[in-house]
């Protein structure tokens, strides 16, 4: 490798051709990044006593050896960001000089012989900079206006060049400067050598000014830099480009990655963190070294394009394609890895669209429920990424069934009675998907579906904490109490087209009054303009109406006791343990005392623990082990299932256990023999218990 400070213009002036190799992103500097290069570039022409203006790094490698008949193109490694808004800019400035030469050396002329064009070359080679498929023909276009704009333009190339013929045209008396500026540009120029240097190591290493790299970017680059370059054309036109032309240009870097995400949690059972994805396709890809690129790529593939018919809306079947839309609505995206299963299933003909469709909206009805029942949505992820596991392909649709039937604690998918109890009473105001439930409880039965956006949400009874005395009698002497407990329940809230006229006027006005209830064509207004008045009884009659309504829609599964038996899993035969099986736990031994109030503190930190006794040692779960508890005569050593370096221990009383053998799980070792200590262990032992239960946060 070599490295050499560079004036920029000079560089683009003397390099024979600028590449972008396709395995690179496609240009993405937006406004904000071309705004600051505008300022770094007036202040620095403006300043005498700045001589430079550092621009960051172009690493490259020449694309073949070179021949004294042909000096090789350059392929870029990083730097593209730069050199494609630097061209973008030239370009503008000589649209905008026009024939002359306000400042010495930068004329139109000049502009496009030394840093746009090879003037004395023909084809492609004519170029100074070829930018990747996605780029390259709309940049083109703008050099030579000859060339005719593609049907699906490069969004950021053109907004960006809209930008400086912009701030060209009030440039102004600041166009010197300007001049100036571009002249003092320098960068890091950066030449790898073939053979000895690892371009995708370097490439990972660098951090590109503006625009930090996406777990897409890495992963692509991964799989093409090191293939040979007509495999390399093969490998991305056939396995990559279809995939950013169905993500589309906007969508593919703002989706790609977390598409990728649920791609590996399928694939791998594991969750990778959202900044690590492309370490665990490293992972991923290094446990089927067997795979070709070519087929690895068909997989993805295939399933890419299932994600962007559920979360891009491009599904072609209606009902499927509404069922999608309502699950993005209530923002569902740790279920996309059962999903994807799912739908390559379906793809497949494993089972007909009826029963998926069904199965997508258990999955929506288990989300929704929980949310109203107020369920915890942590390791909702968790559970998704492992749903797979318990499907049974020749019985599909009863074996998604059986499995959501059997979800317990904090896992469950919440029953008739529990999702009724809470749909009446909860504040489902204040819930994030208001517009949701309100939309699906509009709109069942309803072939013609209702767009609920043109309507507001009305409270029937008024927000207003000083209720006129029309409403105070209506309601009662506890009219106040009535208002607190039922004011954004499900009884008193619907949709309107007249929230202004309604204001906070007595209900037999909003009844009668033009646009009043008695006229509305809403559903969810059917009844109310047969009502004479507006109390807590009405309020709870219609809640309970809507509700039943609210069950049909979000139906739980409710598989006889002798189809569910047969998809319970089985329970490997094991010696049954309890206290009494550790002595140093009997009545009366110093420990006991402590294991009591130790063992309470763990189950209160949440529903979803569990306590097992085995032969040598205490587990408490919740998704697996996250602590035991070793009986000693004089301590309880008690093991944390956290590597050592994550534990946060300010005392220094933990011990790293990492590769020795011992009762229990977890790399963390601490001892307890005192209940003064339980209140600092306690804070250890939930640091966790919160790592095994943190998921995403779904609705």
């Amino acid at each position: 490798m070599k490295a050499n400070e560079a004036n920029l213009l000079e560089f683009m002036r003397k390099a024979p051709q600028f590449v972008i190799p396709i395995f690179q992103r496609p240009y993405s500097w937006e406004e904000a990044e071309c705004e600051q290069l505008w300022s770094d570039l007036l202040r620095a022409g403006a300043d005498a006593q700045i001589p430079t203006h550092f621009m960051g790094s172009v690493v490259y490698i020449e694309e073949t050896l070179n021949q004294v008949t042909r000096q090789s193109p350059l392929l870029v490694i990083d730097g593209q960001q730069r050199l494609t808004t630097v061209t973008l800019l030239l370009e503008a400035l000589a649209q905008g000089i026009g024939e002359g030469e306000p400042v010495a050396g930068f004329s139109a002329k000049k502009l496009r012989s030394y840093y746009l064009s090879n003037p004395l070359e023909d084809g492609n080679d004519a170029y100074k900079l070829l930018l990747g498929q996605a780029d390259r023909d709309t940049l083109l276009s703008l050099l030579h206006s000859d060339k005719a704009m593609p049907v699906e333009p490069s969004e950021r190339i053109l907004a960006n060049f809209a930008y400086f013929k912009s701030q060209l045209a009030n440039c102004g008396e600041d166009l010197p400067q300007l001049c100036a500026g571009l002249a003092k540009l320098m960068v890091v120029d950066v030449s790898l050598k073939r053979g000895e240097d690892n371009p995708q190591l370097i490439f990972e290493s660098m951090n590109s000014t503006g625009r930090e790299l996406s777990q897409a970017d890495l992963i692509r680059n991964f799989v093409l830099m090191d293939l040979a370059p007509e495999r390399q054309r093969s490998v991305y036109e056939a396995g990559w480009r279809p995939m950013e032309l169905e993500f589309g240009q906007e969508a593919y870097s703002k989706y790609f990655d977390a598409f990728m995400r649920h791609y590996l949690t399928l694939k791998s059972g594991e969750i990778p963190n959202v900044r690590e994805v492309y370490e665990a396709f490293k992972r991923f890809r290094g446990s089927n070294p067997e795979q070709s690129i070519e087929d690895l790529l068909a997989d993805i593939n295939r399933y890419a394009s299932h994600y962007c018919r559920m979360a891009l809306h491009s599904e072609p079947d209606p009902q499927l394609k509404a069922a999608f839309t309502d699950l993005g609505e209530l923002r569902v995206d740790v279920a996309y890895p059962f999903l994807l299963e799912l739908y390559d299933d379906y793809a497949a003909g494993l089972f007909s669209r009826e029963d998926f469709l069904t199965a997508v909206r258990l999955i929506e009805s288990y989300v929704f429920r929980r949310s109203v029942c107020a369920i915890p949505t942590n390791s909702l992820n968790k559970t998704f990424a492992t749903a797979a596991k318990s499907l049974r392909k020749d019985d599909y649709l009863t074996s998604v069934e059986a499995h959501f039937q059997q979800l317990s604690s904090y896992k469950r998918f919440p029953n008739d009675s529990e999702f009724l109890g809470d749909l009446q009473q909860r504040d489902l105001y204040n819930l994030r998907s208001r517009s949701y439930w309100l939309r699906r409880l509009e709109n069942k039965g309803r072939k013609e579906p209702v767009p609920i956006g043109e309507f507001t949400i009305e409270h029937i009874m008024p927000q207003n904490p000083d209720l006129s005395t029309e409403w105070q009698v209506a309601l009662g002497p506890d009219w106040k109490r009535i208002q607190e407990a039922r004011l954004h329940s499900l009884g008193n809230l619907t949709l309107t087209g007249y929230n202004s006229e309604y204001s906070d006027k007595p209900f037999q006005v909003k009844r009668d009054m033009e646009g009043g209830f008695r006229h509305s064509p809403l559903h969810l207004n059917d009844g109310l303009g047969e009502l004479e008045d507006w109390n807590e009884e009405a309020i709870i009659a219609r809640a309970t109406r809507l509700s039943k309504r609210g069950r049909e829609i979000w139906r739980a599964p409710d598989l006889p006791p002798e189809v569910l038996a047969e998809y319970l899993p089985a329970t490997p035969d094991a010696t049954s343990y309890t206290i009494d099986n550790h002595p140093n736990l009997a009545a009366g031994k110093p420990m006991r005392t402590v294991f009591d109030a130790f063992r309470r503190e763990i189950l209160d930190l949440d529903p979803a623990v569990s306590e097992e006794f085995l032969k040598l040692y205490v587990a408490y779960k919740a998704e697996t082990n996250f602590v035991d508890i070793v009986p000693q005569v004089s301590r309880l050593r008690v093991a944390i299932n956290m590597d050592f370096p994550e534990i946060y221990d300010p005392r220094g009383i933990c011990v790293d256990v990492t590769n020795k053998g011992r009762w229990g799980n977890g790399n963390v070792e601490v001892h307890l023999n005192s209940v003064d200590d339980i209140s600092y262990i306690m804070g250890l032992v939930r640091q966790s218990f919160e790592k095994q239960m943190d998921g995403e946060v779904v609705a």
